[in-house]
């Protein structure tokens, strides 16, 4: 199969798709490896990294789509490649498109086969092409907050941990996931106060064993929240719903209770976010505030640690690609309902039900266009 690694073009998006030791493999099955010029350098891979595994590297975007059979992105497409995406071409990237109508109505235009890295489902239910970026954007959300919660930032002024003598912060972590375990575990290890909430009972208890002894695991409700973001000094939105748009947890109302000066950080705005007053923002201009409270929601937020985040995602999607390129989409989704589960958008059908019931569209099951 000829295999297309694309340049990021989103704002201060400097993640690549794929690494050249996973081009290395792919070119090693005997796949064509095209790689947009410059694609890597933002990672820290240079195009010789590329050349010298056995890619071949492509002048522009336009040229890759146009030869390769399945194209790879880190971030969804952006508006000016909608129209080079080809009917039957393999798009396999990020996509969350419940929070993108555009982008849904341009895919199902386009007539490709739309692969979301996000919805894909792991043996034992987990979402293994989310995961790491799960990981990092967890851990980069407890320094974003530690950052904008200094006054020159906007904030409150407060150090997270606090000193000897003095209390430190509270922090409330909405979601018990990856995202949330892992922002906890780290404004934990700073020592702040940290509440993490999540709606099932077994997460919590396992939470309550494993998690550090400053951070308190508890049944989330409307009404808890409503009365912890009045403590908190941070609120870290990190709630995920397979495939559909995060749910709107914190009201503007709630903003009115809160200390001024306090932090939201909205992990879940590629989703839509988790505040009602969230919307995206970039790593260039990255926060604004509403009633006094500042709001840090950045869409990409990996994209800052691109060094990190990279090798990460390569370690993940690799066995995923080089799976689809032997095989074909077909095969592969007929044979694993995992991959299967990752088909969002296929031929002009929406077949993925949390994107067809987030915009009104006609879901078309899987099965149907699999044949």
């Amino acid at each position: 199969m000829i295999v297309g690694i694309l340049k990021e073009i989103k704002v201060a998006e400097n993640r690549v798709c794929m690494t050249p030791a996973g081009v290395e493999i792919m070119c090693k099955n005997d796949h064509v490896v095209l790689v947009e010029t410059r694609a890597g350098i933002g990672s820290g891979f240079s195009d010789a990294d590329y050349i010298s595994v056995g890619a071949e590297i492509v002048a522009t975007a336009a040229e890759i789509y146009a030869r390769a059979e399945m194209v790879m992105h880190v971030k969804e497409p952006q508006p000016s490649e909608y129209e080079l995406i080809r009917e039957g071409q393999i798009v396999f990237t990020y996509f969350h498109f419940a929070a993108d109508e555009q982008l849904t109505q341009a895919m199902i235009a386009s007539g490709s086969v739309c692969i979301a890295y996000e919805t894909i489902v792991g043996a034992d239910g987990s979402l293994p092409l989310l995961t790491p970026m799960s990981e990092v954007a967890g851990r980069m959300a407890a320094q974003e907050a530690a950052k904008y919660a200094e006054s020159t930032q906007g904030g409150r002024g407060i150090l997270l941990g606090g000193v000897p003598g003095v209390q430190p912060a509270t922090v409330l972590v909405l979601g018990g996931g990856i995202v949330g375990t892992h922002a906890a575990q780290m404004v934990c290890g700073l020592g702040a106060k940290v509440y993490l909430l999540d709606t099932n009972l077994d997460r919590l208890r396992h939470l309550a064993e494993v998690m550090p002894k400053n951070c308190f695991p508890i049944m989330s409700s409307p009404a808890t929240i409503r009365e912890l973001v009045q403590e908190a000094d941070v609120v870290i939105g990190a709630v995920l719903l397979h495939g559909a748009k995060a749910p709107k947890l914190v009201t503007r109302e709630m903003l009115k209770t809160m200390k001024p000066g306090a932090v939201l950080v909205d992990v879940a705005i590629d989703q839509g976010g988790c505040f009602e007053t969230s919307k995206a923002t970039t790593h260039s201009e990255p926060t604004y505030e509403v009633d006094g409270i500042v709001h840090y929601c950045v869409a990409n937020m990996p994209g800052a640690v691109p060094l990190t985040s990279t090798v990460a995602l390569t370690n993940a999607t690799l066995p995923y690609a080089l799976k689809i390129a032997d095989q074909g989409w077909q095969k592969v989704a007929r044979e694993s309902t995992g991959v299967k589960a990752g088909l969002n958008v296929v031929c002009g059908k929406v077949t993925y039900a949390g994107v067809a019931e987030a915009f009104g569209l006609d879901y078309t099951a899987v099965e149907d266009v699999l044949g």
